[in-house]
């Protein structure tokens, strides 16, 4: 955990957030500012600070999260009609949190010139 990052914050539950879901290894919370009627944040407890600093001994950890961004798609009701996981990687991908996290889209249907 890295004590000025506001993901550790929420994932240590010292800061607030709509959290949905949490296990020993990746927490989901709800996005403070939505892109879509949906946007849910998916991140590793672990502090990553984007997948370029993802190792091999995180891969099942990555794929954990996607499978966790599945289970909430289908609990939010969107999974059949579909949605964008998203994942911004530094300054000019658009990331503005330096914690890995997956962008969880839906509840409408969503442009393909829409960025994050």
């Amino acid at each position: 955990m890295t004590a000025d990052c506001i993901f550790c914050q929420i994932i240590a539950h010292e800061a607030p957030a709509e959290i949905l879901y949490q296990d020993e290894r990746v927490t989901a919370f709800q996005d403070i500012h939505p892109a879509a009627p949906i946007h849910i944040l998916v991140v590793p407890n672990k502090h990553i600070p984007s997948i370029n600093e993802a190792s091999e001994e995180d891969a099942a950890l990555l794929g954990h999260m996607q499978l966790i961004a599945q289970k909430i798609a289908k609990e939010q009701g969107i999974a059949s009609r579909g949605y964008r996981l998203i994942t911004n990687v530094g300054n000019e991908g658009g990331q503005v949190v330096y914690h890995l996290h997956l962008h969880l889209l839906g509840g409408k249907r969503l442009s393909f010139t829409r960025y994050i």
